[in-house]
């Protein structure tokens, strides 16, 4: 029997109940199509463990899923890149091909392709589940290579389990993690970016465009190898030990999978593979995504359940990440990918303009990842709001353990954009930040890459502009009101968007310290410059720039948070909501967070009704160590006093509270 549990929560589902068992069912149907009444997805999820090249201990097998094709031969380095009859595959059925050489006839390193036919034709292809993949400088040709080098790496951690109380995640791009103008590595990461992410007190690590992709400037959003990660970074091998060390720190780390669309490459990627347009991928109308330029998979067919499935196992169990976000969920939702649709109520969700199938694949996706790691990470992309996404599938959920809070950062766009400082609504703000389905966690964040990318601005850059290049030093050119302003907001945005979340918070490489400028590829538009593919540590490691001040009060905020046992979980208590002052205060187990949000009114021996007892400041964001004018006297104990009110499990909280700023105090037991 279907349970739809978390209809419970929300009435107004109850019209849809139907359609959302019916969802159930169509995943339950499906996985038993796939394996059966015995089996389980962590069997069938082994394609990789069966396809592409594999070394044996005396010989090489390969095999290829084409079932157009009429002839396919391996060819590489070990044959000149020739048809050679004993390089050429068999068919074996069912559309698969094989062939099995000599261990001596391949090495290490080598490069290879297939050349496939078909009955109107022939290509080039890269194997479907090639490992590694890489590019020829000077020709910028992609090819295979064998990677079986003699001692490949053993982990030294052979276990790990993330912390997620709460998930503090770091979301970073390995090319442009170094400050030099090219392309960073996985080595150089570990070496010099990974201590900062521990330091930073962040226990997450997020990796985007770690799947392979031919055009760097896609930030890795168009993908064409899905099993080989990324060769502009290293070796499969520094991926496997950056990994290793991060677990050896506390640290997880998840990868921000591609499985929404791919590029439609054909000599890289797995458009026209076997020279059919519908081995991976719908044809006709519903082949190429309106917006992306790429190509959208066919969700119902076995051969690509069987393919991503494979992929997400492959990922989890021969790098060991913890888990994955899951990019671009909404245009995987809806027929019409979710484009120029506001969503504004629950008929938009059950209108006939769902994709059941690749609804039925996210929902037998997570079933497998917590089956092969029952501790694994979900987060899925979605900006639709689709009720049930984060829920567990035995309550009648798709499976995602958190769902990104997608309109937060929009909000705060919007916000800065729109109102100003004096029209900001204390109780709307949390409000917005709070406005999630009760059963469902979600990652909050003020900004990701998304605000960062060329044509957008960071929340910095809106909030300080030009003002950045001349008055961010703390020895010269004194300040300006226009700094003093964004440095406050920067840290009390941050400050209300990390305290209230109910799952996770999200923060992108180098935001936290108020990283300058965007983020631009190198592309034709610019020259092709890796001016600004890059992370300016210095600016934060210099103590007499501003941006220290940042960082350090990010350090401080994000240790305070993770301070509380399930911090996540502990109730948000409202106490103070004064539109008048712009003054919000709340609580949350034993820490009260009050915002001045007001730009001109400090507020002496201001009352807020709140339990008796004694508060002590824990963190200031006015304070002169984080960039503030150290207003306030912060080793000050402050005791409630009696009031008038009938209330008698609260006392009067009396606080300094100068304008534009926020506290944190702990009551003290």
């Amino acid at each position: 029997m279907i349970m739809v549990n978390f209809i419970s929560n929300d009435p107004y589902l109850l019209p849809f109940e139907s359609a959302i068992k019916a969802r159930c069912q169509y995943a339950i149907d499906k996985e038993y199509e796939l394996v059966g009444k015995k089996g389980n997805l962590t069997d069938f999820a082994n394609g990789h463990l069966y396809f592409g090249l594999h070394q044996t201990k005396k010989s090489w097998i390969f095999r290829e899923y084409a079932p157009n094709a009429t002839e396919i031969y391996l060819i590489g380095d070990f044959n000149n890149w020739t048809q050679a009859p004993e390089y050429q595959l068999t068919h074996i059925g069912n559309g698969i091909w094989e062939i099995e050489l000599p261990i001596f006839s391949i090495r290490h390193e080598d490069l290879y392709k297939l050349m496939v036919h078909w009955k109107d034709g022939f290509g080039e292809r890269i194997p479907s589940y090639a490992r590694r993949v890489v590019q020829d400088e000077s020709t910028k040709i992609f090819s295979a290579q064998v990677w079986a080098p003699p001692r490949p790496y053993e982990f030294k951690k052979k276990k790990f389990k993330p912390n997620t109380s709460p998930l503090m995640i770091y979301e970073a791009h390995i090319g442009m993690a170094g400050e030099s103008e090219g392309v960073s590595t996985y080595n150089e990461f570990r070496v010099f970016v990974l201590p900062r992410i521990a330091k930073a007190g962040y226990n997450c690590i997020q990796l985007m465009a770690i799947q392979e992709h031919p055009y760097y400037g896609s930030f890795g959003y168009h993908v064409s190898n899905f099993f080989a990660a990324s060769s502009r970074f290293g070796t499969p091998d520094e991926l496997k030990e950056l990994i290793d060390e991060a677990h050896s720190m506390g640290i997880a780390v998840i990868m921000d999978i591609v499985h929404s669309h791919s590029v439609k490459n054909t000599r890289e990627g797995l458009a026209l593979f076997d020279g059919t347009p519908y081995l991976y991928f719908h044809d006709g109308h519903r082949r190429e995504h309106p917006a992306w330029d790429s190509l959208c998979f066919n969700y119902g067919s076995g051969t690509v359940l069987h393919y991503l499935l494979s992929n997400c196992k492959f990922w989890l169990e021969e790098y060991h990440f913890d888990g994955f976000r899951f990019d671009g969920v909404t245009s995987m939702l809806y027929l019409n990918h979710g484009l120029e649709q506001d969503f504004n109520g629950y008929e938009d969700y059950y209108n006939g303009n769902q994709d059941g199938d690749a609804i039925c694949y996210l929902t037998l996706a997570n079933k497998l990842i917590h089956e092969v790691n029952p501790y694994a990470i979900t987060i899925a992309e979605d900006m639709s709001g689709m009720p049930g996404l984060a829920v567990k599938i035995k309550d009648g959920g798709m499976g995602f353990d958190y769902r990104l809070a997608m309109g937060i950062p929009d909000f705060w766009i919007k916000t800065i954009k729109e109102e100003k400082d004096e029209w900001w609504r204390v109780g709307h703000i949390l409000y917005t930040l709070t406005n999630r389905r009760v059963d469902e966690k979600t990652i909050s964040y003020a900004e990701s890459h998304d605000q960062a990318l060329v044509g957008d601005k960071t929340l910095i850059f809106r909030l300080i502009d030009a003002e950045m290049y001349t008055h961010m030093s703390r020895l010269v050119g004194g300040s300006t009101y226009m700094v003093d302003r964004g440095l406050a907001l920067h840290k009390m945005i941050r400050l209300i968007t990390a305290s209230t979340i109910n799952g996770g918070y999200l923060n992108f490489m180098g935001n936290e310290f108020g990283h300058p400028e965007w983020i631009d590829f190198p592309r034709e538009g610019n020259g092709w410059s890796y001016k600004y593919a890059r992370r300016q540590w210095n600016l934060v490691d210099d103590i007499d720039l501003k941006y220290k001040w940042l960082g350090d009060f990010d350090r401080e905020m994000i240790e305070l948070i993770k301070d509380v046992k399930n911090f996540q979980d502990t109730e948000i208590v409202e106490v103070w909501d004064n539109q008048g002052d712009q003054v919000l205060a709340y609580q949350r187990k034993d820490l009260l967070f009050v915002f001045n949000f007001n730009p001109e009114k400090s507020f002496t021996d201001y009352g807020i009704l709140v339990k008796k007892g004694a508060y002590k400041v824990v963190l200031n964001t006015d304070s002169k160590e984080f960039g503030g004018f150290g207003l306030t006297d912060d080793s000050v104990v402050h005791f409630t006093q009696k009031n008038a009110t009938k209330v008698k499990s609260k006392e009067w909280l009396y606080l300094y509270l100068p304008a534009r700023s926020a506290v944190v105090l702990r009551k003290q037991k």
